[in-house]
């Protein structure tokens, strides 16, 4: 591996087991079309290597219908790494010191992050505040004082650098320290009105991107960025958040993840209000301000080893309202593990799962929202990606 403009060592160094010709071989494989982080673990399980992956690749492609597939040029990945290293990014790699112990719980946890900041942060105990881009005036004071509170407990705070409670979510926290996660590459500014606060953020916290460097963010990224921020932390909090909205992903995906959702309540005339009063109905915990996170969390880190002592799933005495939100995330992993990219009737999914049409609509309706599957003449789903 040799390029005159790119000294590889400078900028990532040798990772054992993985050379650094596997490391980069390996990033190719994920930037080559069409595979994406499921096609990416398969390949590497099937094939051993990235470079006997990548070898592979173009009949693995023929095999599924896709005639002159090129791989990834080693040029495309030289050219990432320039823009790293201009851009003071470092690359970390599933599997190294550096990663986020919290991400391997997900089943499609990123191969590789870049990462422009202090990262001394990211293994401390990290909690995520998301909320609406359009926010009220109480819903930034309510992101502002939760942020303060949690950092000065010792959390780092997640975010993801939109505009609205995101935003003050960052500001807040800068001084004890936050994490913003981008959905485009970690060297682009959006929106641009977060410039300066972008370059906060990367002095004092940091800022990490599963994305290519200078990718520009398209709606696809945005549910793919709301899975790390979720997948990061121990709990996600949603302050302000419409019935359709990104931070409803987030917490949908902090459930999946097994971890807690808190929701801070609005007046039900508010349309900003409306999604956090839904997770609310549905059993999140209430939240009035950081010293209630706090509690919960105690409660939680508590209650955990006494339930692995005497193994138990779940504490009895845990609070019964909780049981919907874990059904409810239970019954999306159930669908997405049955759906692939063969389209099946809706009518027979339910049938297979066991589970009533009024149950399974409102939750494919929001797995369609979210782009994980795709509805086709005659009543047919799939999975997408």
């Amino acid at each position: 591996m040799t390029d005159k403009d790119y000294n590889p060592s400078s900028t990532h160094p040798p990772i054992p087991p993985t050379s650094e010709d596997e490391s980069f071989a390996r990033l190719r494989l994920l930037r080559s079309r069409r595979v994406g982080v499921s096609t990416y673990k398969r390949l590497l399980a099937e094939h051993g290597t990235a470079q006997n992956a990548l070898a592979a690749l173009p009949k693995v492609a023929r095999a599924a219908g896709v005639a002159n597939y090129e791989i990834c040029p080693e040029g495309v990945v030289y050219a990432e790494l320039r823009a790293a290293k201009a851009a003071g990014a470092q690359l970390i790699m599933h599997g190294t010191d550096a990663y986020p112990e919290t991400l391997y719980d997900l089943n499609d946890a990123p191969p590789f992050l870049w990462a422009i900041g202090n990262l001394d942060i990211i293994h401390r105990p990290k909690i995520s505040l998301v909320g609406a881009r359009n926010a009220s005036s109480l819903g930034t004071r309510m992101a502002k004082a939760l942020a303060q509170g949690l950092g000065e407990a010792g959390y780092v705070v997640v975010s993801g650098l939109a505009r609205g409670v995101d935003a003050a979510a960052h500001l807040a926290a800068l001084g004890t320290g936050t994490i913003a996660v981008q959905a485009g590459g970690v060297d682009v500014m959006y929106p641009a009105e977060n410039t300066q606060l972008a370059a906060d953020i990367a002095a004092s916290g940091l800022r990490l991107s599963e994305q290519p460097m200078g990718l520009q963010p398209m709606a696809r990224h945005f549910p793919s960025r709301n899975r790390i921020i979720a997948g990061l932390s121990h709990a996600t909090i949603v302050v302000e958040a419409a019935a359709k909205s990104g931070s409803l992903i987030t917490a949908r995906d902090a459930l999946d993840q097994g971890r807690e959702v808190l929701a801070v309540p609005g007046h039900p005339f508010d349309a900003r209000a409306a999604g956090c009063n839904m997770l609310l109905r549905d059993g999140a915990t209430l939240v009035r301000n950081a010293a209630d996170v706090i509690e919960l969390l105690g409660r939680a880190d508590a209650v955990q080893p006494v339930q692995a002592e005497l193994g138990l799933a779940e504490s009895a005495s845990a609070p019964a309202p909780k049981k919907s939100l874990r059904e409810t995330a239970a019954l999306h992993l159930q669908i997405l593990s049955r759906l692939g990219p063969s389209p099946i009737a809706e009518d027979q999914l339910i049938r297979d799962l066991q589970a009533s049409a009024a149950k399974v609509a409102p939750i494919l309706i929001d797995l369609e929202l979210d782009g994980q599957i795709s509805r086709q003449p005659g009543g047919l789903v799939s999975r997408t990606g």
